[in-house]
């Protein structure tokens, strides 16, 4: 007897739910159970090695793991947010996957947060990915790192294939003080001439909703958005209820899903260097591939952020913190003294 039409949609829902609950369980693997799940080796041409997560998680690398003990340490705090705050966990889906770019050939996942070195860390893995097309990250354009389809992502996978390379792959992510991220994004994209997409899809919409008797040129272009004005439409409820924050200022926690997904490295933009040689070396090409430095000079600091926030009153500043407080606690970043939220 043939099942009714609804009776298939209704089981396909839920064997798709179901795999998406496999691919949730296998995400929040502890440390111990992930090492001892992956095998002795990973295949390479002509011959095997060490996987990174092994490397990160075995007891005889002494002087490997002493040298990371603030890795280790803020992957502890983070789990001891996660447990704090969560009240009620969630399955993944493939969207949630979209940020993580995965390697393959050396075994890793990093999930990339725009404003925290996403670039370079970009660079790097289409290096290690090209089989020697690219050998150098600064010599790859920054607008060819951000094509889509030049890395892949785990949503493109099957959930067969997620969950094993969540078991077995080293996970990484780099974060960043969120206020300092947020203003280093509203410079980039709404203070610079070139980024005329951002100020005719988001400025014009913040000048309409924010600005008391616009000019027609500013409705027109969207190119003179204040960081006051920026602020109201980020704590505007409506701005969340139409569509979700352009990735450039989403909160980490919702691009990344930290308590969801056990990142074995969690780096800092503010130690970016040191951290990124120490995924490096777990990958084994710390002596083959240097991670690019900044030579910028202007880059967004603690000072900059706060000249920024002078002009916000504390009632907004509340309000944005309240927006970002998550980011701030998982991953052990102060309150800004600078901020006037009593």
């Amino acid at each position: 007897m043939m099942m009714p039409r609804g009776g298939r949609l209704f089981l396909a829902t839920c064997l798709g739910s179901l795999l998406v609950l496999v691919l949730y369980f296998q995400s929040i693997t502890k440390p111990g159970e992930t090492a001892r799940t992956i095998s002795n080796t990973v295949s390479g041409p002509g011959k095997s090695r060490r996987g990174p997560l092994q490397t990160l998680y075995n007891g005889e690398q002494l002087e490997l793991l002493a040298a990371q003990r603030s890795l280790q340490g803020r992957r502890e705090l983070l789990e001891q947010a996660c447990l704090s705050t969560m009240r009620k966990r969630r399955v993944l889906s493939p969207e949630d996957l979209k940020h993580l770019i995965v390697d393959d050939k050396h075994s890793l996942i990093y999930c990339y947060v725009p404003k925290v070195a996403c670039t370079n860390w970009k660079r790097v893995l289409m290096v290690l990915t090209s089989d020697g097309r690219y050998t150098d990250p600064l010599a790859i354009p920054a607008n060819e790192a951000h094509v889509a389809g030049n890395l892949r992502t785990l949503s493109e996978f099957s959930v067969s294939e997620i969950n094993h390379r969540l078991r077995s792959y080293l996970k990484f992510i780099f974060v960043r003080e969120p206020f300092e991220r947020l203003v280093s994004a509203y410079r980039n994209k709404f203070t610079r001439r070139y980024n005329t997409a951002f100020h005719k899809r988001y400025g014009t919409k913040i000048i309409r909703r924010h600005r008391a008797n616009p000019e027609a040129e500013a409705l027109e272009k969207g190119n003179n958005v204040s960081f006051h004005e920026f602020v109201q439409y980020l704590v505007d409820p409506r701005t969340q209820r139409e569509e979700p924050l352009n990735e450039h200022w989403e909160r980490v926690h919702s691009l990344c899903h930290p308590c969801l997904i056990h990142y074995d490295v969690v780096g800092k933009y503010e130690t970016l260097e040191p951290d990124a040689q120490a995924v490096l070396s777990l990958t084994g090409v710390e002596g083959m591939l240097q991670f690019p430095t900044s030579g910028k000079s202007t880059r967004t600091d603690g000072n900059m952020a706060a000249s920024f926030f002078k002009q916000i009153s504390p009632f907004y500043q509340k309000k944005l913190f309240n927006l970002y407080r998550m980011d701030f606690l998982l991953f052990n970043y102060s309150t800004p003294e600078y901020l006037r939220t009593r």
